[in-house]
């Protein structure tokens, strides 16, 4: 397992917009992803269950994969949380 921990940059946190981006994204990667924020976790190419979680501007989330050749798609799907979206 691979994984890193990022803060949402998006003004108005993983909410609608930023939400759909960044789930596209991770489904285009192909690999199994989750995000958890909180203890509560959820997969990463669901718009509704990235929006769930209400990650905040400056939340700290945990972006994870079991696949440990999913490194490069891990570091891009890092740089999309700790982008504003918004902007």
């Amino acid at each position: 397992m691979i994984s890193r921990t990022v803060t949402v940059a998006s003004a108005v946190g993983l909410h609608a917009r930023p939400a759909a981006i960044f789930a596209e994204a991770a489904e285009a990667t192909g690999v199994d992803f989750t995000l958890t924020l909180d203890g509560e976790e959820a997969d990463a190419a669901s718009v509704l269950d990235v929006m769930s979680l209400g990650a905040e501007n400056g939340d700290e989330v945990v972006l994870a994969t079991d696949d440990d050749s999913a490194t490069e798609a891990l570091e891009k799907l890092a740089a999309l949380i700790a982008t504003d979206l918004d902007a």
